[in-house]
């Protein structure tokens, strides 16, 4: 009997399936235009993943673990194709000398890219599946997000998201769907759902779901450079130019984001010396060329650039002109309407109107489904009640917030506002729900 591998040392495979998730979307990617099949692709991925945890930890994380990775998972797709009868025409196609030889080259477009994670985003929103599946299957491919995380990102239940991307890879199998960055009308017809996926793929990467960290950088980084190639790709259309000012100007404030170790500044406390002035000037440039396309009222990734464009142009904290982001984000809760819009707006009107106004906004929205488990409902309302003076109500918001959050970094920061709310309380010697709210 053969001896069986032993498992990997509980750092090592935590250190492995880190890289494997910043690397996934990649490997997936580049197996995808061979196999010509989103699902097989991911299969392939994760033997690789096997093989990195079998091996890895004796021999140590190779200098390009990624290249690593994409290398197996080529090498089994190679040995798939080869056992199996019905992928004996490809096998013709892409030649027996597949392992050491880069695969064919596909037909001259002149307005196509050479970018396989472009490809896969293309793929993954082909019209043939439903606006859900679309949105669910790249995030899980491309965005490397657990089933938990999208089903968060989209506050539906988590066997929903599941089904729904089952269910989109078999599609794309069945249709032999085309792996392939498509030109002209088709490539119209699917933009929408392309533009959303990559700005949910940033978001992640911004403020992470769960997990231990707060900020995934790669994801950010591989959102910016695809919404960037998509503006140079697709120059007359204005929500792209909206995006990639959104994109370039959230960006901007990555290193003033988090402290030395790693936990989440604030807004208000940010060091805005700090925050990126190339980007924010590069996003200046998108928003303008989002303006200049555009041939009715701005959609609502321009909006949310002009909106981040308020708080760039904003020096200090108590610059910022908030009766603008309220009004901006009434428009955007006019052209898009969203329970977390509406939360949005109800903290840019508490900011220009006071924190009573908000708060009557916010509690307005306490009933909405889609709010019912997302944490920042509370985290916003015990906000509102602190600045109120009703710190012990507070410290009950923030606890309840920290219960609904999965991200370690932000229940940990929530639950030192609800901490904070605590000695405020105990240092009044009464029920701060009976305190009178601060004037103005």
């Amino acid at each position: 009997m053969e001896p069986q591998p032993t498992a990997p040392p509980p750092d090592a495979a935590q250190v492995i399936e880190t890289v494997f998730r910043l690397e996934s979307p990649r490997v997936i990617a580049g197996v995808a235009r061979i196999v010509r099949d989103v699902g097989i692709a991911e299969e392939l991925a994760q033997d690789a993943l096997v093989a990195a945890l079998e091996r890895w930890p004796g021999e140590g994380v190779p200098d390009n673990p990624g290249a690593w990775l994409t290398a197996t998972a080529r090498h089994r797709a190679v040995d798939l194709i080869r056992r199996r009868e019905t992928y004996a025409r490809k096998l013709a196609e892409i030649g027996r000398d597949l392992e050491t030889t880069a695969p064919p080259e596909e037909p001259a477009d002149p307005d196509g890219i050479d970018d396989d994670l472009l490809r896969l985003v293309f793929t993954t929103c082909h019209p043939v599946l439903s606006p859900q599946a679309r949105t669910a299957l790249t995030l899980r491919l491309l965005g490397g997000l657990s089933t938990a995380e999208i089903a968060r990102a989209h506050l539906v239940p988590e066997p929903t998201i599941a089904q729904r991307i089952v269910r989109a890879k078999r599609t794309l199998a069945a249709k032999n769907v085309a792996f392939e960055v498509p030109y002209g009308p088709d490539r119209a017809a699917r933009l929408d759902s392309v533009l959303d996926v990559i700005y949910l793929i940033f978001n992640e990467g911004y403020a992470a779901t769960a997990g231990d960290d707060w900020l995934r950088p790669g994801l950010c980084e591989d959102a910016l450079r695809l919404a960037r190639v998509l503006a140079g790709l697709m120059p007359g259309e204005p929500e792209v130019h909206g995006l990639a000012a959104l994109l370039e100007f959230q960006a901007s404030r990555a290193a003033a984001r988090t402290g030395p170790d790693g936990s989440p500044v604030l807004l208000k406390d940010q060091d805005r010396r700090r925050w990126n002035r190339m980007l924010i000037a590069r996003g200046v440039d998108a928003l303008g060329r989002a303006g200049a396309t555009a041939d009715g009222p701005p959609g609502r990734y321009a909006l949310q650039a002009a909106i981040a464009a308020c708080h760039a142009h904003a020096y200090t904290y108590e610059e910022t002109d908030w009766r603008a982001i309220a009004t901006l984000y009434g428009l955007l809760a006019a052209r898009a309407p969203s329970p977390v819009v509406e939360l949005n707006r109800a903290v840019a009107v508490s900011m220009a109107d006071g924190p009573a106004e908000g708060l009557r906004l916010v509690d307005a929205l306490a009933a909405a489904p889609a709010l019912r488990a997302y944490h920042l409902l509370p985290s916003v309302r015990g906000d509102l009640l602190c600045r109120l003076g009703r710190t012990a109500e507070a410290r009950e918001e923030f606890l309840r917030a920290a219960g609904l959050a999965r991200n370690d970094r932000e229940r940990q920061l929530l639950s030192r506002r609800a901490g904070e709310c605590a000695e405020v309380t105990s240092a009044d010697g009464r029920s701060a729900s009976s305190a009178p709210p601060p004037p103005g």
